[in-house]
């Protein structure tokens, strides 16, 4: 047996799975410091359905914490940027487009080196070592903890970044944390070192939390391997959360998903994952979200690493009805709801009075709400379905007709027909299809290159990268026999010569239970 845990804004979901079976599902509310919430959610699961720690194989945890940090830019490591590119790259330095209220919480300190490289392996400038040694006796007088180091073209060769790691490290000594831009983002200097600085910042919370996370569990007489949940629906171990945090950033909405494909038995269509402060609606293909293709903004920061494809709007249980216009969201109270709903006694109307009102849900002391007329109730749920279809017909790429999966707590704000697409999809467990997803998350491994192809060795060289993206999933954990390419692109780059083209291969397999326990 397994445990998956998903901390959401609102709600933490848990789940007790065996295999792909759902033994046990609970949702109790979000604590403040998050890890109470997944104390008190094991403690339910034991309470419904009995379990000894020693039953339980793994813990996989999908979590908020970071990206939470991130947008409150609290508990956030003094940081240094470190761009490895001159005499290039002047015009835009590191930070350039970074909002003033985050440079202040990383008492951020920029610096541009010599080194970097063309696209296809060419260097720019050679590595000036005194200098970076220069630029670690800066950083170290003035109190850096962490330091992201990026570098012009890195994922076609990382050399020169591991080099400066090196000099910096022999400097500042091994307390400070350093990440490498090849290891986290892809190809796009600006928005890979942008994503290679948020995890920086977030390296010293990364170990707080990891160790809280594990304390939680253990306390629970759990001593099983605990994992967390990838952006791409796949998992890491506590020791890769520690190097890359920014990894869990979209965990919440690709679990829903995954959650959904499993509980639905529908490998392609279009989730609609309706929690307590915002609805998330995505696109499964082949069982795996969708990734977005473009630069994707995290707390008003441009980054590229791997996100899935998701459209949040501001329609949850725990939204704020506005009783003129019958509007809802996206103002939230959150994991405040119990406390300010209208029928748990509170003075706020909410989606979930809105529900409970029109016989959706039976939570709360219905009575509360009894006043409310019943036209407006059905204005506000015609509101929010045609707001949730209109954001569907947005994240579909054609007209052809698309099944509509509902999951999480708040999707009782849905009508049995969705406008536009027809009847919509409530699997068993949709309340905790987050927790289901993450229990089921798979290990993979994923190569994002520029290579210059050979004439005549084409099918050589993608084998070659096929094979790469096999092992690496492999290194993660996952059961040899189980690994399968699910994502395969090939760009070529027609500006640039020497046959250029971006090679993108993602490979998954099951988590190997034996081998990581």
């Amino acid at each position: 047996m397994h445990i998956g845990i998903d901390v959401g804004g609102t709600n933490t979901d848990a789940v007790l799975m065996d295999g792909k079976d759902t033994l046990a599902g609970v949702k109790k509310s979000t604590s403040p410091d998050v890890t109470t919430g997944i104390v008190d959610a094991i403690a339910a699961l034991r309470a419904e359905r009995d379990f000894a720690g020693a039953d339980i194989d793994a813990v996989m945890i999908g979590t908020t914490h970071f990206i939470n940090a991130l947008v409150q830019a609290q508990r956030l490591a003094p940081t240094a940027a470190v761009r490895l590119g001159l005499p290039a790259t002047k015009a835009l330095p590191p930070l350039v487009d970074w909002p003033t209220v985050l440079t202040d919480a990383i008492q951020a300190r920029s610096y541009l080196a010599h080194g970097g490289y063309e696209f296809d392996g060419r260097p720019i400038s050679p590595l000036d070592e005194d200098e970076l040694r220069g630029i670690a006796d800066d950083m170290k007088a003035n109190g850096v903890r962490s330091v992201a180091i990026s570098s012009v073209f890195s994922p076609v060769n990382h050399d020169l970044e591991v080099r400066a790691a090196e000099i910096l490290g022999d400097v500042l000594g091994p307390d400070v944390a350093i990440s490498l831009s090849h290891e986290i983002g892809r190809i796009g200097l600006l928005e890979r070192e942008n994503a290679t600085i948020i995890n920086a910042a977030l390296r010293e919370l990364a170990s707080e939390i990891v160790d809280g996370l594990t304390a939680a569990v253990r306390a629970e007489g759990i001593q099983a391997p605990i994992f967390l949940s990838q952006n791409d629906g796949t998992l890491m171990d506590e020791d890769y959360v520690r190097l890359y945090p920014v990894a869990t950033f979209a965990s919440g909405p690709t679990n829903s998903m995954r959650g959904a494909a499993l509980t639905s038995g529908l490998q392609t269509c279009a989730v609609v994952d309706i929690g307590g402060t915002t609805a998330d609606i995505g696109l499964l293909n082949a069982g795996f979200p969708r990734e977005t293709a473009n630069e994707v903004k995290v707390a008003g920061i441009r980054t590229n690493f791997r996100m899935p494809d998701v459209l949040s709007i501001g329609i949850g249980g725990g939204s704020i009805v506005d009783e003129d216009t019958a509007e809802v969201g996206p103002a939230s109270v959150g994991y405040r709801l119990t406390e300010e709903a209208l029928v748990f006694g509170g003075s706020t109307l909410t989606a979930t009075d809105i529900a409970v009102a029109a016989g959706r849900a039976n939570v709360g002391d219905p009575s509360r709400v009894a006043h409310l007329d019943p036209a407006f109730v059905e204005r506000v749920l015609a509101r929010i379905a045609d707001r949730v279809a209109e954001a569907v017909d947005r994240m579909r790429t054609s007209p052809e007709p698309i099944p509509v999966v509902a999951v999480g707590g708040g999707s009782i704000l849905l009508p049995d027909e969705l406008p536009m697409f027809g009847a919509v999809h409530r699997p068993r467990n949709y309340a905790v299809a987050n927790a289901i997803g993450a229990s089921i998350a798979q290990v993979g491994g994923e190569i994002d290159k520029v290579y210059a192809i050979e004439a005549g060795r084409r099918d050589e060289g993608i084998a070659a990268i096929r094979a790469e993206a096999v092992d690496k999933a492999i290194a993660a954990g996952a059961r040899p026999s189980s690994v399968s390419i699910v994502d395969f692109d090939e760009v070529p780059i027609p500006y640039l010569p020497g046959n250029a083209t971006r090679v993108r291969v993602k490979a998954v397999g099951d988590l190997d239970m034996g081998v990581r326990a």
